[in-house]
């Protein structure tokens, strides 16, 4: 087993199941591109939708279009991509942030976990006609 299957959660059959839909998808999505539904992180749909709110973005996708082509100029940098990863661990050390006793993480995550969780947010997308 690779070190990326022992951190996949998912089952041998599922990762098969999704590697089989990746390959039929392929040649159509090379054709017509791909559409997907994703699903956000309170923190990262609250960050995502900042940005639209600023107009940098038009809309969720477009921010998300946008940050994977600069994910995949990326790709074949490994240096930078460890420079990221290495600036990002000091940040996390260096947090002045008020710091949490095993205790208190523990009684923080059980209080989090026994609370029902509310519904995702959903964009709508808005059909502009162009003129």
């Amino acid at each position: 087993m690779t070190v990326d299957e022992q951190k996949d959660w998912r089952t041998a059959e599922q990762r098969a199941e999704d590697i089989a839909q990746a390959k039929a998808l392929r040649e159509q999505a090379s054709k017509g591109g791909l559409r997907f539904d994703v699903f956000l992180p309170s923190g990262l749909a609250e960050w995502l939708l900042d940005f639209v709110e600023r107009g940098v973005f038009v809309d969720p996708s477009e921010a998300v279009f946008v940050m994977l082509g600069e994910q995949k100029d990326l790709e074949p940098h490994d240096d930078l991509r460890e420079e990221i990863l290495r600036r990002s661990l000091e940040a996390a050390i260096n947090d002045p942030g008020p710091r949490l006793s095993h205790e208190e993480v523990d009684e923080k995550l059980r209080k989090k976990f026994a609370e029902p969780l509310p519904g995702p947010a959903v964009w709508r997308k808005n059909s502009y006609e162009s003129k």
